[in-house]
């Protein structure tokens, strides 16, 4: 990848404010030799410190395109929590005891704030490290170990067959772990809601229909993936039944009983779970969702402004359909031409294999016509490509509605953008261009792939993410492609602003649950009153705000940030403001706190006008 002048493994729970990111000192000035040395030492040790977090996660090791331990699987005990501690006090105590933080380069000053911030967070946050649900219908345990198989294990050789196979014996062992993590949790009063254990428990019973399981034609989900892979392989017949048979008493022996025991674990826990859909009902839950949205925003914003922010966008958007409404000549009020949207047929494929293709294909050439017009936004591109994949069926039903997977930093696998087809009726063809922009190009493709294919950077800051930078550049890419001629069609352009109401909703609908109480029935209706989008998109957002407390208000609040900044840099700099220098900045430097992006445009600005 061309280097720029001036990055997903999906954590929930990030940087707060960072403050500058710029030692400087007074007392004294580093010569150049000083500084290179200094500098050194800190890569060294990011790359020592990465490299033993690489050792620790087999799975990461995967992601990667590195099969070396491809035969394991991470560690799932809670024990774990106490260790990551420790490992993170020893780090701190090496930057604050050996780290002269104002004798680096600049780049190396920015990853220096970045680690100790991350650290000193991980060490504050150690109160809630239990604070979640490892089984819930969004990316628990039960569905994200298959996925992973399906989608990161590939098997180019009998060798990586064989990891499979272990991979699947070794599925009791992790189910032991979580459903021991799922008890403590309730021993601390840390259980989801009612509704959570009905999609988690029929998702893990889809996982075990099919063959080898029961008498069926149809090869389960992991067989059939299975199957597939090693009937690619340039190996002799014999040598492929020979491997089928292996998989075939693995699953029957290591994955069905792992996974009856966590269903039967799920049906147990469910005669107790209760209806109070809020983070406020753990102890400590207020306390827990105010660092959770200091976290998820890297802003100093309070649940209360969160939801007025919304409240003050929604009403912005639904003017501005208004205006779409009487542009294409629609006679009645807003709700009515929102009813119109969700109830015509013009507007939706048909929920049949043809009609899921034409979805598919359809993402994928406006994917293609925005690369034609990629020169004419940004200096830096990536090098990895990305193709549209549909969700797979054994977790369609309670996936969301679209999202991005990384590619390979070895380039083995490209980014993938999963659209959920389950339910035509919720993916309509008017949002069908903000969708393909948000998930691909420029989207998450682009920050994404851009961050790991930097130079001279600490692989912490390619891979790292912040919820509101990362989002953010993803809701602002869906509206950047209006600004050079796209969405012609009026309708589509109703569906960019649909998706970016959707966002907004977001902000008032996160906030009511865990800071105002509201139940489930009452956000639903309220997503169901103020967009245009299905009901069943309604249910399952909801679902998702329940499980991910804080984590949907990273889009509206990170988007708003990056308009706001582009903006000042278009005030401050008068016909000097280059779009593409303005990506730039914002891309080159991997993801980072709001805060900090702040500080690199204006910094940026400072130099352009000198």
């Amino acid at each position: 990848m061309k280097k720029g002048p001036l990055y997903i493994i999906l954590f929930v729970f990030l940087s707060l404010s960072l403050g500058s990111c710029r030692n400087s000192s007074e007392e004294k000035e580093y010569t150049s030799e000083e500084i290179a040395e200094e500098t050194a030492q800190l890569n060294s040790f990011f790359e020592e410190e990465f490299q033993v977090d690489l050792q620790d996660s087999p799975m990461l090791q995967t992601r990667l395109g590195i099969k070396k331990n491809y035969d394991s699987w991470d560690d799932f005990s809670h024990l774990r929590y106490a260790e990551d501690l420790k490992k993170a006090k020893r780090r701190l105590e090496f930057l604050n005891k050996s780290i002269n933080a104002d004798a680096l380069e600049e780049q190396a000053a920015l990853s220096y704030q970045l680690y100790k911030q991350r650290l000193e967070e991980e060490i504050e946050d150690y109160d809630y490290r239990f604070y979640n649900y490892p089984v819930n219908q969004m990316f628990g345990v039960h569905a994200n170990l298959p996925a992973f198989l399906i989608n990161m294990h590939k098997i180019d050789s009998v060798s990586d067959a064989k990891a499979y196979i272990a991979r699947l014996n070794k599925m009791p062992k992790v189910m032991e772990d979580v459903i021991a993590g799922l008890e403590l949790r309730e021993m601390n009063q840390i259980m989801p809601p009612k509704f959570v254990f009905d999609h988690t428990i029929e998702a893990s019973r889809n996982l075990l229909t099919g063959k080898p399981f029961e008498k069926s034609a149809e090869a389960s989900t992991l067989l059939e993936d299975f199957q597939k892979k090693v009937e690619a392989l340039d190996i002799s017949g014999k040598e492929k039944t020979q491997l089928i048979l292996e998989v075939q008493e693995a699953l029957i022996n290591s994955v069905k009983p792992a996974y009856e025991k966590l269903i039967a674990k799920l049906e147990d826990q469910q005669q107790r779970a209760t209806t109070d859909d809020g983070i406020w009902k753990l102890p400590k839950g207020k306390q827990f969702y105010e660092t959770a949205l200091e976290r998820t925003t890297t802003t100093n914003l309070s649940a209360e402004e969160i939801h007025q922010i919304g409240l003050n966008e929604i009403a912005r958007i639904h003017k501005e359909m208004e205006e779409i409404m009487d542009e294409v000549g629609f006679q009645g009020s807003l709700q009515d031409f929102f009813k119109f949207m969700r109830e015509d047929k013009q507007f939706y494929y048909e929920n049949t294999p043809e009609g899921k293709e034409k979805y598919l294909s359809e993402a994928t050439a406006l994917i293609n016509t925005m690369k034609g017009r990629l020169d004419d936004l940004f200096l830096t591109k990536p090098e990895a490509d990305i193709v549209v994949k549909a969700v797979e069926p054994f977790r369609e039903k309670s996936a969301g509605k679209a999202f991005y997977q990384q590619p390979a930093l070895d380039g083995s696998r490209p980014g993938t953008y999963y659209a959920n087809l389950y339910d035509m009726k919720a993916m309509p063809t008017y949002q069908m261009e903000a969708l393909a922009y948000h998930e691909g190009i420029p989207g998450h493709h682009m920050q994404l792939a851009i961050a790991q294919e930097l130079e001279d950077l600490p692989m912490f800051r390619k891979i790292e993410t912040y919820p509101a930078y990362v989002e953010g550049w993803g809701l602002y890419s869906e509206l950047l492609p209006k600004e050079i001629g796209f969405y012609e069609d009026p309708y589509s352009d109703f569906g960019r602003l649909a998706m970016e109401l959707w966002r907004s909703i977001r902000l008032v609908v996160d906030t009511g649950i865990h800071d105002k109480k509201w139940t489930r029935e009452e956000a639903i209706n309220f997503y169901v009153q103020n967009s245009p989008n299905a009901e069943s998109d309604a249910i399952k957002m909801v679902e998702r705000h329940i499980v991910m407390p804080g984590q949907a208000t990273a889009y509206k609040i990170g988007m708003n940030k990056i308009l706001e900044l582009r903006e000042l840099a278009k005030e401050e700099l008068g016909k000097d403001f280059d779009l593409r220098e303005f990506h730039d900045v914002v891309l080159t430097n991997g993801a980072v706190p709001l805060n900090i992006l702040e500080d690199l445009v204006e910094e940026w600005i400072q130099t352009k006008k000198s």
